[in-house]
C-alpha cells in the first residue's frame, strides 16, 4: 500500500491536530494489531483501551482493531507513519526493514536462555535505547509486551536440523530470519501472518514458527502434523505510536496514557507464558498435532546449528549491540 507524499504531510498534520479537540469530544486513538483478541498481546491492547479512558475520564477513546482488520503486516507500519491509525504493536521484526536493525537483535536464535534475561533486556537500558532510534522515523516507542519463545512446526517430524533441509518454512520479514532458517537448510519464505493458515492448509509451505499462543489462536494446529518444542527464538512486540499525534497530546493525558501502557504491560507480560503454556495444553488436547520435546542432545544440535547467525548477521544488527546483550544476560557462545 504506497501513499503519495501529499497524503502523507496531509495525515501527518492531522495526525498531531487530531490531539486537540473540542472538549466535549474524546481523542481517538486507532489502535490496531494483526493477532487475535484471546492471544497475550490482543488481551494487553483491550486492557490499556479500558484503563485509558478510565485514567482519562473518558477523554480518550481507544478502538482496538484485532486480526488485520485494518492494516495487514506489510501495510501497518506506513499507516501510522502518515497518521491513518495511532498506535500498534508489531513485533521486533518489522522495524528491521524500517532501517533500525538493531531490533534484529531480538529475532537471533537462542541469545535469550528464559524470561529473566529477556527482561534484563527488555526492561533496561538497552532495550530504551533501541526504541529511541525509531524517533527520527516519526515514531515513539512506548514499551516492550511478550509474546513468547517460538518452535517449529511443521506437516513432518522434526527431531534433528537435518528433518528441516530443503523445506519451505514461513517466516516474517526478517534477515536474521532468513539466515536462521538457511542455516537449518530450510528454505524461508516471507509471508503476511494474516495468510500462514491458507498456506499451511494448502501446502504452500511446510512449516513455521509461532508461540503456542499464535498457533492455536490461529488454529494452525489443526493444519499442522508436529510441532517440536525448540524454544529456539524470541518473539515479542513494540507498542508504538505515531510521534506528532504523541507530542501533540496535552501533557496530563500523555502521562495518564503512560500509566495505562505501564499497567497493560505488566498485564502483557504476566500472562505470556501462561497463556503459552494453556494453549500448548490446548494443542495436545486437541489431538491434532504430535508434540516433541526434544532431548538435551538433541536441543544442543539445533544450538550449534542457529548460535553461528550470531556472529554472521553481527555486521547488519550491530556488533557492539550482542556483545551488550551477551554481558547483559551472562551468555557466553563459546561454551556450547
Amino acid at each position: 500500500m504506497k501513499f503519495p507524499v501529499l497524503i502523507l504531510g496531509l495525515a501527518l498534520s492531522i495526525g498531531a491536530a487530531s490531539a486537540v479537540q473540542a472538549a466535549d469530544q474524546p481523542i481517538v486513538i486507532k489502535f490496531s494489531h494483526v493477532v487475535a483478541s484471546d492471544t497475550p498481546k490482543g488481551k494487553a491492547a483491550d486492557f490499556f483501551a479500558k484503563r485509558a479512558a478510565e485514567l482519562t475520564g473518558d477523554k480518550v477513546k481507544v478502538e482496538v482493531y484485532a486480526n488485520s482488520q485494518l492494516y495487514k503486516d506489510k501495510e501497518e507500519m506506513e499507516a501510522l507513519q502518515i497518521g491513518a491509525v495511532q498506535m500498534l504493536a508489531p513485533s521486533l521484526a518489522k522495524f528491521g526493514p524500517l532501517g533500525v536493525k538493531d531490533f534484529e537483535a531480538f529475532d537471533l536464535p537462542y541469545i535469550f536462555t528464559d524470561y529473566d534475561d529477556l527482561h534484563t533486556v527488555t526492561q533496561g537500558e538497552i532495550g530504551k535505547s533501541i526504541l529511541k532510534k525509531l524517533e527520527p522515523k516519526g515514531i515513539v516507542g512506548l514499551a516492550y509486551w511478550d509474546n513468547g519463545f517460538k518452535s517449529f512446526s511443521a506437516n513432518f517430524p522434526i527431531k534433528t536440523p537435518d528433518d528441516m533441509k530443503g523445506k519451505k518454512f514461513r517466516i516474517q520479514s526478517s534477515k536474521v530470519l532468513e539466515a536462521q532458517m538457511k542455516a537449518l537448510g530450510a528454505l524461508p519464505q516471507v509471508m503476511a501472518f494474516s495468510e500462514v493458515y491458507q498456506a499451511l492448509d494448502t501446502g504452500v509451505v511446510d512449516g513455521t514458527e509461532n508461540p503456542p499462543s499464535n498457533m492455536y489462536t490461529q488454529k494452525m494446529h489443526e493444519v499442522q502434523s508436529d510441532l517440536t518444542l525448540t524454544q529456539h527464538g524470541y518473539l515479542g512486540y513494540a507498542v508504538i505510536v505515531n510521534k506528532k499525534f504523541w507530542e501533540g497530546l496535552p501533557d496530563d493525558i500523555r502521562k495518564q496514557l503512560n500509566q495505562a501502557m505501564d499497567e497493560a504491560t505488566e498485564l502483557a507480560n504476566k500472562i505470556a507464558k501462561e497463556e503459552n503454556d494453556q494453549a500448548l495444553a490446548g494443542i495436545e488436547a486437541s489431538g491434532k498435532t504430535k508434540i516433541y520435546k526434544p532431548t538435551d542432545e538433541e536441543k544442543l544440535a539445533f544450538k550449534l546449528k542457529l548460535v553461528p547467525v550470531h556472529e554472521k548477521m553481527a555486521p547488519r544488527v550491530g556488533k557492539k549491540l550482542i556483545q551488550d546483550i551477551y554481558q547483559a544476560t551472562g551468555f557466553k557462545p563459546d561454551s556450547l
